[in-house]
């Protein structure tokens, strides 16, 4: 069942690489009678940049890429690379945004910003209104929270130069083409990368119904800076969206029914607690375990852990091991769970996997499996029993997606486990009786 896990995320997480989305945009877009420049932010900037600069060639004047650490690949002639922190924004990316901002401060109305933008941006594309550690310190309070996406980003668009439309308002009266690799759910525009060429639909207003709900704590500047209202209406920016979950999750459809699985997506638009959709899947797979007919359960999205303990994690390996107790003793179950960027919170894993098994064998080696839940540190219990998926880097962002497989085996094999089972249990009978 771990080689075919291993096989589902990797066909969804290859049909799910931007160069489709990036060739489609380039398609629509129209060459500018002035410069063409190229921004391109967030995990997949990469590879979205080296797509554009492959089919435009010389007709891009300048470039920029920003994005997380050990993302790049190498040289992109003629565009400069610049690699920064995320999901807390660091000295790398407030410079590298900078650059971006001097680059494209004297454009004119005969000039388009070629911008690309993937998941991640939020924290790579940033020039705050308040202070560097200021604004690490109000991330980090969100992150905790429980706060969701559309909630964090919203405070983030209020306290940045570049978000929320005002990317768009600083290279006005140049034309910006977006070409848009999804990572949120329903594809919110104002969302993906917190907005930076888009009219924002959150308000002053809502970010301090959102900083009161989650009790966050801010500076004075951080408070005047959430004075200042986001732009509602853009007239330079023109997107193309494409790439998401959805197809994250239709492509992980046809891996697992190639495998003979039979398949049934439960949802694309998945944004509960982490813990909780583990446990969902696990109760579903163990009243669905006695079928006749290998199957496999899909849901795509992006859940939130709500932080509990100091341990080390992210959503996707909470998923896996919140699983683990359920499906515990089921020889026939498996859960995974993967980052389609390849990273999984703040670790260098992309997600994790257990089956039957793996409870009991994380207790064998004192990992703790449950202590380790409460703690939030799925990523040194699923380490313990190699349970974590590694892919490194993937060169696309377009949510999670995580797998429940019920696999049954051929009638031999079924009734080789039967005769088995039934002899333990006689064994077992003999020796309790003596």
């Amino acid at each position: 069942m771990r080689s075919d896990a291993e096989k589902i995320y990797k066909h969804a997480i290859n049909a799910s690489l931007p160069d489709s989305v990036v060739k489609e945009g380039i398609d629509r877009l129209t060459l500018p009678e002035g410069r063409l420049i190229l921004v391109a932010i967030g995990k997949a900037a990469y590879t979205m940049a080296k797509c554009a600069k492959d089919i435009l060639k010389d007709k891009i004047d300048s470039g920029i890429v920003i994005t997380k650490y050990a993302h790049s690949e190498g040289v992109i002639d003629g565009v400069e690379i610049y690699e920064a922190a995320h999901p807390v924004p660091d000295e790398a990316g407030i410079r590298a945004t900078e650059r971006v901002l001097e680059l494209t401060s004297d454009l004119s109305e005969r000039d388009t910003v070629l911008f690309l933008v993937s998941g991640g941006g939020s924290a790579l594309f940033e020039s705050p209104l308040c202070s560097l550690s200021e604004l690490a310190k109000l991330t980090e309070q969100l992150l905790a929270s429980g706060a969701d996406i559309n909630e964090i980003n919203a405070v983030r668009k209020h306290i940045s130069k570049v978000k929320g439309g005002r990317f768009a308002e600083h290279v006005y009266p140049a034309k910006v083409f977006a070409i848009v690799l999804s990572d949120v759910i329903g594809n919110r525009l104002d969302t993906i990368a917190s907005g930076p060429a888009a009219p924002d639909t959150s308000t002053v207003s809502d970010v301090n119904v959102i900083l009161e709900k989650y009790e966050i704590e801010l500076s004075d500047a951080e408070r005047a800076a959430f004075c200042r209202e986001t732009p509602k209406s853009i007239s330079n920016a023109q997107h193309f969206i494409g790439g998401s979950v959805s197809q994250l999750c239709l492509a992980a459809k046809d891996a697992a029914e190639e495998l003979g699985y039979k398949t049934e997506i439960l949802t694309t638009v998945e944004c509960g607690v982490a813990r909780d959709v583990g446990q969902r899947l696990a109760k579903i797979c163990c009243e669905k375990c006695d079928t006749d007919t290998s199957i496999a359960f899909i849901i795509g999205g992006e859940t939130v852990v709500k932080l509990k303990g100091d341990g080390l994690g992210g959503r996707n390996q909470e998923i896996a091991l919140a699983a683990a107790p359920l499906i515990a003793g089921k020889k026939n179950i498996a859960v995974f769970s993967v980052a389609s960027d390849g990273t999984d919170g703040p670790t260098d894993a992309a997600g994790g996997f257990v089956d039957g098994n793996s409870f009991k064998e994380m207790e064998r080696v004192g990992a703790k499996p449950l202590t380790a839940l409460e703690n939030n540190d799925s990523y040194r219990a699923l380490k313990s029993i190699d349970g974590l998926i590694f892919t490194g880097p993937t060169g696309t962002n377009v949510n999670d997606v995580a797998v429940a497989l019920i696999r049954v085996g051929s009638r031999e094999e079924n009734i080789k486990e039967r005769r088995f089972a039934n002899l333990e249990r006689v064994l077992n009978f003999g020796i309790s009786k003596e």
